[in-house]
């Protein structure tokens, strides 16, 4: 099993439109409504491969309730705690057909309260008590007065004998690191911002992976930093780096570093017998992703053909 804590939960509203005309008014010809948020698109998409996956976040509100009754309405199981005050998120992304281009609006979300937060770590130390092959934690966290976040989440896994692997930004992700959790995957512009320091293409990504192993806790830990469509670059428990890619574009690309997680973590929970032989599911799994409307709605099959033709190869 993988529990999927979602930080910030979401609505992901998909407009398409023929062209983006700022200052005019435009009727999308399609509309999906989904839920999201990073931690709910890796346990959706865990789930489609045929891993065991358990979501779990803070949730408020109409929103939240129709987020949770449309998880498990996929058959994608839920655990939420719910805020005492507020409503879960929305996030728009209008996909423009003439440039091929995507503009997004992100709200910021719930302002949690200690309690609710309280909660959320109760709930996953249960989910932790069943033994499950990771916790993978992923998003930004709520903000909230005197909450540790993921971090806490990560000492937590350590303590029940659970792998963990983080995906988020900011002050989150470095206190995360801090605790040293066995994964670490981020972007390119998220690595940049932890490090200080510009990280733009294979090569940059290698060293900036590896800088951040080192800060997570060396040998024994894995990092991956995806670029968008020039793949990923993983440096694995065992200090090997590796560059990977699938020579397929979709036009649709939100959520595709959820999907790679997914993939990722449900190649590793299947008894994949190496960190790049898990990878590839990832990154079908991602490229998948970017071929439909809507993040965490691809197909399954496509996304383990596209596994078996994904592109990899030692660095270094």
């Amino acid at each position: 099993m993988i529990v999927c804590v979602a930080g910030n939960p979401a609505i992901d509203k998909l407009f398409e439109v023929e062209t983006v005309r700022p200052g005019e008014i435009h009727r999308p010809d399609a509309f999906t409504p989904l839920p999201g948020g990073k931690g709910i698109h890796v346990a959706q998409v865990a789930t489609a491969l045929g891993a065991e996956a358990i979501a779990t976040g803070i949730l408020g509100g109409h929103h939240g309730r129709w987020l949770s009754e449309t998880l498990a309405d996929e058959g994608v199981p839920g655990v939420f705690a719910w805020a005492q005050a507020g409503e879960t998120r929305s996030c728009l992304t209008v996909a423009d057909r003439a440039t091929q281009g995507l503009t997004e609006f992100y709200e910021d979300g719930i302002t949690a309260t200690p309690a609710d937060w309280a909660e959320v770590a109760r709930i996953v130390g249960e989910l932790l008590a069943r033994g499950p092959s990771w916790l993978a934690m992923a998003g930004s966290v709520p903000a909230a007065p005197d909450v540790d976040g993921y971090a806490q989440l990560v000492r937590a896994a350590r303590a029940a004998g659970v792998r963990s692997a983080v995906d988020s930004r900011g002050p989150d992700l470095a206190r995360a690191i801090e605790q040293q959790p066995d994964l670490v995957k981020i972007n390119a512009p998220e690595a940049s911002e932890l490090l200080g320091a510009e990280v733009q293409g294979i090569s940059a990504a290698a060293d900036g992976a590896e800088e951040i192993r080192r800060r997570t806790g060396g040998d024994g830990h894995a990092v991956v930093i995806t670029l968008g469509e020039q793949g990923m670059v993983l440096v694995d428990p065992h200090g090997e780096a590796w560059h990977g890619a699938v020579a397929v574009r979709g036009s649709y690309p939100v959520g595709s570093g959820d999907a790679f997680l997914a993939g990722l973590l449900t190649g590793l929970s299947e008894g994949s017998p190496s960190w790049p032989e898990a990878v590839r599911l990832g990154l079908g799994a991602a490229a998948a992703n970017a071929e439909v409307p809507g993040a965490a709605r691809l197909n399954a099959a496509r996304a383990r053909t596209l596994a078996a033709a994904a592109e990899l190869r030692r660095l270094g």
